[in-house]
């Protein structure tokens, strides 16, 4: 147990174990598995991504081969910027405080996660994305569907990915329940599980953080993380306080690349 500043090892092996663990855990995107991740180098705090124009190839005759040569099509290639900021909570263990350190790492690493899934949340809603479905106030399959028929129209033929509000996951979960789906494998794993998995090829997940909409369907292309150093954890004793202060931090940040990939889900 954590008593005084001479036993530091003793402090930081499980607070910060608990809020690394904790962060990687709670957050959908933090592990870049549904938002990619682009890695910032050192001496730099932004990711310059690359947009590259589409191009259309050409195609010559059998006969016209030896004759004449491919034109050079002039790829272009604009850029977004994304900056990566500082994301931090910070607390302080007193020497004769009765706080689990272990208790306090959790906190400190669920606020982190939380506060970026936020910011992923509030890209995902934003005016940038060219598409808006009207959802009626609730998801079901067709409002899935129609989302991916839009961004497919749009040239994506990569993996989907949904993240909903809870509402409207319920919502969803509630129409898979239907008599519509009795005895299919979406249902059976649906009501086994409360877990809807895939639908129609797109990865539905949901998170307490989509609360400007009922959700968005994307791309891998759609946006990107801009990540310079993932969850970590600090101490630092501070006599002032009679205390050591710990700070969990991420320094990352996300953008929308692509508004043609996604489709927001809005309640009329």
């Amino acid at each position: 147990m954590f008593n005084t500043a001479y036993d530091l090892d003793a402090l930081m092996v499980p607070t910060k174990a608990a809020a690394i663990y904790t962060a990687q855990e709670n957050s959908l995107y933090i592990t870049g598995g549904l938002v990619p991740m682009t890695m910032i180098s050192n001496g730099s705090y932004s990711a310059q991504i690359p947009v590259f124009a589409g191009v259309t190839a050409e195609e010559l005759s059998s006969g016209a081969h030896d004759a004449e040569d491919f034109a050079a099509v002039g790829v272009s290639a604009s850029k977004v910027t994304i900056e990566a900021n500082i994301i931090a909570a910070r607390d302080c263990i007193r020497d004769l405080g009765g706080v689990n350190p272990a208790d306090l790492g959790r906190v400190l690493g669920n606020a982190v996660a939380a506060k970026f899934d936020q910011n992923v949340s509030a890209t995902l809603s934003a005016g940038g994305i060219s598409s808006t479905l009207t959802t009626g106030g609730s998801v079901d399959t067709d409002a899935l569907f129609d989302a991916a028929a839009v961004i497919r129209g749009n040239g994506e033929m990569g993996a989907l990915v949904a993240v909903l509000s809870p509402a409207a996951a319920a919502g969803l979960m509630k129409a898979i329940g239907s008599a519509a789906y009795a005895g299919s494998d979406l249902q059976n794993t649906a009501m086994a599980n409360a877990y809807v998995g895939s639908v129609g090829g797109i990865r539905v997940f949901q998170s307490s953080y989509m609360t400007a909409q009922d959700g968005c369907v994307f791309g891998a292309d759609a946006a990107r993380i801009a990540m310079f150093a993932n969850v970590n954890l600090e101490a630092q004793r501070r006599a002032a306080a009679v205390g050591t202060d710990i700070v969990a931090s991420l320094h990352a940040g996300v953008g929308l690349i692509d508004g043609t990939r996604a489709v927001r889900l809005l309640t009329a």
